[in-house]
């Protein structure tokens, strides 16, 4: 029982993470229809920054936290100028493709900064645990767990509180009419952005106490938190967080009590079940063609 309750919660901080980066997928996809494939990618680079401020100009870990995350906002708000908004409009393979190639881009500009050693931030949870009897369970991963609600809470009283958070709402649900109701929707697409890399840096420093920070981090658990988004429903904010700790969860699962390999299959048979018998995601509208 201490094993089962000991991996849970292992799944369930590695699945905060999947969520966090799955919700940056929700969140561009729901303001600009653009799957950005560089999600990932944001989110490595964001950890990058987080150990160059830490690790490396030995700032404060809550200052150095801070300074990536809003260095990745102007990023983030810059890569939608630069990469994504010249070729909105044109077909979506297109536009998959420059985020693909933005990917591609910060992988190789990471390792030729940072190289392509495993990096890690030592930050206050590192070394504590938490007993309970014969229960033992890192701070590292409380912490993770922890962080992930309160960042759900804030994101959702900016988007249900605010005048910005509700012109995003807006806009998400129907860009045209936001924009003839005086919505600036191009401002608007740049903060989602902003917003999308700062919660991707948020999960690449939550993840540092529990992983290594490398230029490949990004691809690997990218393909882990896209499948996590289509899980929860792709347009879903909640289904988002809910996908990338169900993948967690039965990561860690499969890990522990099935035979060596199972543990990178398992998420993606049960994505495919939950698929064939819900085909938009568990908290996906679902929308019935008429013929």
């Amino acid at each position: 029982m201490l094993d089962f309750v000991q991996q849970l919660v292992s799944g369930v901080a590695l699945g905060c993470v999947y969520g966090l980066i799955a919700l940056g997928f929700v969140l561009v996809y729901k303001a600009t229809e653009v799957v950005n494939f560089a999600q990932g990618d944001l989110m490595m680079l964001g950890g990058f920054f987080a150990f160059t401020f830490i690790g490396m100009m030995g700032l404060n870990y809550w200052i150095g936290f801070a300074g990536a995350v809003a260095a990745m906002a102007l990023f983030g708000m810059l890569a939608e100028r630069v990469v994504v908004r010249p070729i909105l409009g044109y077909p979506q393979f297109s536009i998959i493709m420059a985020t693909i190639g933005l990917g591609y881009f910060l992988r190789s500009v990471a390792g030729m900064i940072w190289g392509t050693d495993d990096l890690k931030i030592e930050t206050p949870f590192s070394q504590g645990v938490l007993r309970m009897g014969s229960l033992v369970l890192a701070y590292d991963k409380l912490s993770v767990i922890a962080a992930t609600m309160i960042l759900c809470a804030l994101l959702w009283l900016f988007f249900n509180k605010t005048m910005l958070g509700t012109a995003m709402r807006a806009s998400s649900e129907n860009m045209l009419a936001a924009y003839y109701m005086g919505i600036p929707v191009k401002r608007v697409v740049s903060v989602v952005w902003a917003i999308s890399a700062a919660v991707a840096t948020c999960a690449g420093v939550l993840l540092a106490p529990i992983t290594f920070i490398h230029s490949n981090v990004g691809l690997v658990l990218g393909l882990k938190a896209f499948p996590a988004a289509v899980l929860g429903g792709f347009g879903s904010i909640p289904g988002a967080v809910v996908g990338g700790v169900l993948i967690g969860v039965i990561e860690s699962m499969a890990g522990f009590y099935l035979p060596e390999g199972w543990k990178d299959v398992a998420p993606y048979v049960v994505l495919l079940t939950v698929l064939l018998l819900k085909p938009e995601g568990l908290f996906g509208l679902h929308v019935r063609k008429k013929v």
